[in-house]
This record gives C-alpha cells, sequence and structure tokens, in this order.
C-alpha cells in the first residue's frame, strides 16, 4: 500500500533481522548460570510457570535487590549472557509481577521494554546496554509498587475451564465482548494454544482500540505486546497474552456492555460508520491539500465531524496515508501546545494505532483502526481552543543570526526555552540540517539523561514516526518532538555511570 510508510517497514526489517543477528550471536549463556537446586527451582503455586528454560533468569531478575541487579547481570554478561535472552527475562518478569491495570503508571515497567530495545538497536556499541539497564532498574522500581499496592501477579492457568480449541476463537470475542475478566482468561489460553499469530493479533487489534480508558494505553500495550513476541518468540505468548487480554477489560462502574459510556461511544459508531468507506479505499492518491484540511477538523471538529470528513475525503480518492499525516501532525500540535501526559499519549498513541494498521490483514479492521486515530486525536485534544494556541503547519523557524543550522545549539535550548528549541530545530532542518543526526542526538541525550519511561516511549515513537511523512510535514513533526525530548543541558541520568561500571 502506498502510504509513505515503506521506510518504516524497512527499519522494522532491519531491526527484527540486524538486531536479532546481535540479539542471538551468544544464546550459550545458559551452561554459565549457576545450577539450581530442586528447592530452588520449584515455585510458588499461586504465580503462572514460564517457559523452563528462561525461568532461571526471571527468577534471578524478579528476586535479585534493586541495588544489586545492575552488578549481577553485568557479571552475567561477561559469563555469557545475551542481550536476546536478558530482554526476554526482563519482559516475562513485568508480565508475571506487574499488575496491568491501569495499564500505565507502574506497569510502563513493561510497556517500556520495547521501546528501550529499539533504542539499544540504533545506538552506538557504546551505548547499547544503556536502554536495557535503565528498564532493569526501572522494572524494581515498578515490582516494589506492586508489593506495596497489594502484590499482584499473574496466577496459574485454570486447565478446567480452557475451551476445545475449535471453540477457543468464538469463546474469545464473546468473553471480551461481554468484559468478562474470568472466561476470558480461560479463552485467551485457548487462543494461544490453538490460532496462528496473526490470527490473534487481528483479534487483539480491535479490543485495543475499542475505547479511550486510559488514554491510548490499550492499543499501546496490544502493538508492544505484539512486537515483543516478534522478538522474543512466540512460544513466550501465553502469559503475555493473558496478561494484554486482561489488562484490556479495564474498566470503571458497571460492564460497560451494559451502559453507552462516553469512552465507548467512537467505537460503537465506528462500527456502522466504517461501512460507508467505499471499496477500493486503500487505492488513493497522497493529497497535501487533503491532510491540511483534515488537520483542521482535528483542530476544532467533534469526533463525529473528524470520522465523517475522513470518510468523506477518502471516499473522494483520498489515499489513507493523507488522513495519517493529519493523525501525527495533530498529535505534534497537542504536544507544541500542552505539553504534558495528555499529548504526549496522542503521540505514542497514534504510533500504536498505525503500526496496527499497517500490520492488519483485515480491511475492516485496518478501516476501524483510522477512524479510531481520527477519534482518539478529537479526544486527546479536549475542547477546541481558540486565539493565539500554536499551529504545527504555521509556526516560524528562527531567524537571523538563531537560525544558523547548529544542531548542539537545538539540544541547549530544549533545556531552556522549547518553543525557542522548536524554531531553532526547523531552521536547522529546512536549511538541509541532517534528519538523522538530529535523531542521533536525541537518542543519546535520552540515554544520558532520561528518567522516565516516557522518554524512552515518546522518543522511539517519534523518531520512527517522522519517516513517514512528506519532508515539508516531516521537518515540522520533528521539530515539534522537542517539546518532550530531552535537553543537552538537563542533568544526567546517574545509572549511567553505574550501568558502565557494571559492564567494565
Amino acid at each position: 500500500m502506498s502510504l509513505h510508510l515503506h521506510p518504516r517497514r524497512a527499519f522494522l526489517k532491519t531491526a527484527l533481522t540486524g538486531g536479532a543477528s546481535l540479539m542471538l550471536a551468544e544464546m550459550g549463556f545458559l551452561g554459565a548460570l549457576p545450577a539450581v537446586s530442586a528447592a530452588e527451582a520449584k515455585l510458588d503455586s499461586g504465580r503462572v510457570r514460564l517457559d523452563p528454560e528462561i525461568e532461571p533468569l526471571v527468577r534471578m531478575i524478579e528476586e535479585t535487590p534493586r541495588q544489586k541487579l545492575l552488578e549481577e547481570v553485568g557479571s552475567r554478561i561477561r559469563d555469557g549472557l545475551s542481550y536476546q535472552q536478558l530482554v526476554t527475562a526482563l519482559f516475562l518478569a513485568g508480565v508475571r509481577n506487574i499488575q496491568p491495570r491501569p495499564v500505565g503508571f507502574k506497569f510502563h515497567a513493561v510497556l517500556v521494554v520495547h521501546a528501550a530495545h529499539l533504542a539499544s538497536l540504533a545506538s552506538a556499541d557504546r551505548d547499547r546496554w544503556l536502554p536495557v539497564f535503565w528498564a532493569l532498574d526501572y522494572f524494581k522500581d515498578s515490582q516494589e509498587r506492586n508489593r506495596r499496592e497489594g502484590n499482584w501477579s499473574l496466577g496459574p492457568v485454570d486447565e478446567a475451564s480452557i475451551p476445545a480449541s475449535h471453540q477457543a476463537e468464538r469463546r474469545f470475542i464473546e468473553t471480551m465482548d461481554n468484559w468478562d475478566v474470568a472466561g476470558a482468561d480461560a479463552s485467551v489460553v485457548g487462543l494461544a494454544r490453538s490460532a496462528t499469530p496473526r490470527q490473534i493479533f487481528e483479534l487483539f487489534c480491535r479490543y485495543g482500540m475499542r475505547d479511550f480508558r486510559e488514554i491510548g494505553h490499550k492499543a499501546i500495550y496490544v502493538a508492544n505486546s505484539w512486537r515483543m513476541l516478534q522478538t522474543i518468540g512466540w512460544h513466550h505468548a501465553e502469559p503475555v497474552l493473558r496478561s494484554l487480554a486482561y489488562a484490556l477489560l479495564d474498566h470503571e462502574g458497571e460492564n460497560p456492555a451494559k451502559r453507552d459510556a462516553p469512552p465507548d461511544r467512537p467505537f460503537r459508531e465506528n462500527l456502522s460508520r466504517a461501512g460507508e468507506i467505499k471499496e477500493g479505499w486503500m487505492t488513493g492518491s497522497p493529497q497535501q491539500e487533503a491532510s491540511v484540511e483534515m488537520l483542521r477538523t482535528l483542530r476544532a471538529g467533534s469526533t463525529g465531524d473528524a470520522c465523517a470528513r475522513g470518510i468523506e475525503l477518502l471516499n473522494s480518492g483520498v489515499a489513507p496515508a493523507s488522513l495519517w499525516h493529519s493523525v501525527f501532525q495533530g498529535a505534534g500540535e497537542l504536544l507544541m501546545r500542552s505539553p504534558g501526559i495528555g499529548s504526549l499519549h496522542a503521540v505514542t498513541s497514534a504510533n500504536a494505532l498505525c503500526f496496527a494498521f499497517q500490520q492488519a490483514a483485515s480491511d475492516h479492521t485496518r478501516r476501524l483502526l483510522l477512524l479510531q486515530a481520527l477519534a482518539f486525536m478529537t479526544l486527546f485534544r479536549g475542547a477546541p481552543r481558540k486565539g493565539d494556541a500554536a499551529r504545527i503547519d504555521e509556526f516560524s523557524p528562527a531567524e537571523g543570526a538563531d537560525s544558523k543550522p547548529d544542531l548542539e545549539a537545538v539540544f541547549v535550548a530544549i533545556s531552556g526555552n522549547k518553543l525557542e528549541a522548536a524554531r531553532k530545530a526547523l531552521a536547522y532542518l529546512q536549511q538541509g540540517g541532517n534528519a538523522k543526526a538530529f535523531v542521533s542526538r536525541a537518542r543519546h541525550l535520552v540515554f544520558l539523561k532520561g528518567r522516565d519511561a516516557h522518554d524512552y516511549k515518546f522518543s522511539s515513537a517519534v523518531l520512527e514516526d517522522y519517516h513517514q511523512l512528506p519532508p515539508g510535514m516531516r521537518d515540522r513533526y520533528l521539530a515539534s518532538s522537542v517539546f518532550q525530548l530531552r535537553g543537552a543541558k538537563d542533568e544526567d541520568n546517574e545509572l549511567v555511570q553505574r550501568t558502565r561500571a557494571a559492564l567494565a
């Protein structure tokens, strides 16, 4: 499909193939691990069992005190522990130990792992381990928070309740539609044991996008789970999918299947709207003026206005890519207008929904994903703002002496004045500055100065998605990212020196 999305596909292929050679270079490390006694290997019967090959490493991450974990992992890396196995164990430790409700807050220890992995793949050799070591430390912090908040863990499977393989998909749909937690847990195990990864992903796409609770984190977790399982292997899927189903069924108050709650309304309306899109809608032509028009609607229209206008544009022959361009621009504009958690997740949700759109095989699923992306942008925006609110397609690049293309000046300005930094970034990019150098510097500063899961999640989303926009929009989108990126004058993260010492 002609979506200006091919560079991203190439990136993912590189990440998953080139990265695989890096990660699989040392797979014989298990022989170097300490022997595990029968008593040590006995699992708490109230916890889910993981693949026996990875279980000892997961338990080491779970049980080693936070103040000793980086040094212990560093020692095992020197003894042959591979990157692949470490990332796998870290992700599964989070899935088993961190309650995915709400899908955010402490659960970012799980959501951040794939972003840290992408950052590692894109980093220089000297920084390769920094994102993963940061994520290890962050897991220990979240594990302690989880302990204080009730000590949740993913329990064992109720084998007697698992439906037969030929019934698993139907039962999964029924239980998810009815927000039935126990039924969904049993049916997703049956699904994991009988369906293909592609079938499973298609089903989860639907439930990840169906409501706006938890500001897009449900869609983000669907995309992250798919991407992580593609990286660590689908033989680890069962506990991951159980955690994911449990997360997607989080809600407030009475069962949403029995009421018309605002977070559910756009999806229910889009289920019928999707049929209004003409056949052949994927073959339209990119039109920049249509992207501008759609951005105006996202800026001022209602959720219904945005979805209806999107359908009109598609039916007039506009390519879906042009609407995705508007989604990314709209998210960037929200970040400029009101930097913070809400606008940050507009960016990361757009990333997750577009990724799902690219991966989905079902035409109906793709229709819904695009319409829900348009709806989500209006929900992140809230009531339309008038007056002097920033506009991503109109703000000016730096002028005069400040307009000289100087990459480091951009990142110095980030630490002081975000709008000034955005104007400098736009001047730098419009005057032939190297976007790859900008991306590289941004990543490096996240490694050195990042202190929050959002530093990794946000930067990975933006630095992946800017490829998808045409040049003029691309420069402005990348410039808008400085409102959430780390600056050169920000304080260093103390974990950097500890990580390097642990690996020395």
